[in-house]
């Protein structure tokens, strides 16, 4: 995409899926916004507040066993085996590493994907924290038109932790997958003339049916946060994009702008459609380490960032078969492990993440573009490699 215009062989479009397709998508995912339409989160008109540095030179020789393998590798080996896009790490607050690798720069801007999810559930637990939300009461009671849906009879809380029993594929490599169709409902472009389907992120989640006991399961799938985000604009009359803006971007100290894709109604992608310096994903990690403390203020419940440190039910989580996630859960959207110093992560796919190690003091922020969806393709080597990293900044501090 060098050129004006580029050369035909080059060019990627929205319209014919060019644009997400390896390796074009090691340029498309950080430039969504020149691809199809997108909502602001403004960061507000006051200054950034800089993160302090502390650079740290001895951290790239970090040495670490992927899961299932025999010899080990560096962190820094790590970054190009996940195709890292751009990588930050805060120890107590402080920036000690960061590197930016292919288009992407600490001017740009990246898809978040599934760590939308996690921001989107931390909106809602605020909402449930402060009375807003019921998280007892049933989807129907905020959203009548989904009554007659598998999500009517479901709780809010239900949603919060996707133990809804929803009729939904996610696979992403099957292209039979019902998130395919659901992409095609929120997508902003005009349907073939014989289209007959939903045509935005709502009319499909009226036609969702019901599969399983709600309650039973964790299952992982992306019309839950949109659910949840539906719910959110009718409890609070702003759509997850304002109220991201108002409630936590404003106020976080970015840098920049966020801001989210929308479908052909301007409803933003509650699941899936965040961008963001990577800089401002470290600080909204940060936010979490902090209790939702910053600079004085109290931006995020300290009973939300305690109820997700908890955990959820763990044996319903065992049920999805995440053979290299034993003994973590899911509550609020976010993925909560078993470790003993309480880290919890936002995930999204082709690598996207944020890592907090409350105990550690760590946190890291990864954008990446990694050719296979699952994160069960990065999670061998991601897993041990932050951890690693966590336990080096905790034993040598500086």
């Amino acid at each position: 995409m060098v050129g004006a215009p580029p050369p035909p062989d080059k060019q990627l479009r929205f319209d014919d899926g060019s644009y997400f397709q390896f390796p074009a998508m090691r340029w498309s995912v950080s430039h969504f916004r020149q691809l199809m339409p997108t909502v602001n989160v403004s960061r507000g008109v006051g200054a950034p507040v800089p993160l302090p540095r502390a650079m740290r030179k001895d951290l790239d020789a970090v040495r670490f066993v992927p899961l299932g393998a025999k010899s080990s590798m560096t962190w820094e080996e790590s970054l190009a085996a996940n195709y890292t896009d751009g990588i930050v790490v805060l120890h107590r607050g402080k920036i000690v590493y960061e590197r930016y690798f292919g288009v992407l720069n600490e001017r740009g801007q990246h898809g978040a994907m599934s760590v939308t999810k996690s921001v989107t559930g931390t909106l809602g637990a605020m909402l449930v924290a402060e009375g807003r939300l019921d998280e007892n009461k049933r989807v129907a009671e905020y959203v009548p038109e989904l009554a007659s849906s598998a999500f009517g009879n479901a709780t809010v809380r239900q949603v919060l932790d996707m133990t809804t029993g929803l009729q939904y594929s996610e696979d992403y490599a099957d292209p039979n997958a019902d998130v395919w169709i659901y992409s095609q409902a929120g997508s902003p472009l005009p349907k073939p003339k014989d289209y007959t389907g939903p045509r935005s992120y709502y009319e499909y989640l009226q036609t969702v049916r019901p599969q399983g006991r709600h309650g039973a399961a964790f299952g992982y799938k992306t019309i839950n946060s949109d659910a949840l985000g539906w719910i959110i604009a009718r409890a609070t009359g702003r759509s997850v994009a304002d109220l991201l803006s108002e409630r936590i971007w404003s106020r976080l100290g970015a840098e920049q702008d966020a801001y989210m894709t929308v479908d052909s109604t301007g409803t933003p992608f509650a699941g899936g459609g965040l961008n963001t310096g990577l800089r401002d994903l470290a600080r909204f990690g940060e936010l979490l380490r902090n209790n939702g403390r910053f600079q004085g203020q109290q931006i995020i419940p300290k009973a939300v960032v305690d109820d997700i440190r908890r955990g959820g039910d763990k044996e319903a989580f065992a049920k999805a078969g995440y053979d290299l996630l034993p003994g973590w859960s899911y509550r609020n959207m976010w993925w909560v492990t078993d470790h003993p110093d309480g880290t919890f992560m936002a995930r999204g796919v082709h690598g996207q993440r944020i890592y907090v190690n409350p105990q550690a003091g760590v946190v890291i922020a990864r954008y990446a573009s990694h050719p296979v969806a699952s994160n069960s393709a990065n999670d061998p080597t991601t897993l041990p490699a932050f951890d690693a990293l966590a336990q080096h900044l905790m034993k040598k501090p500086r």
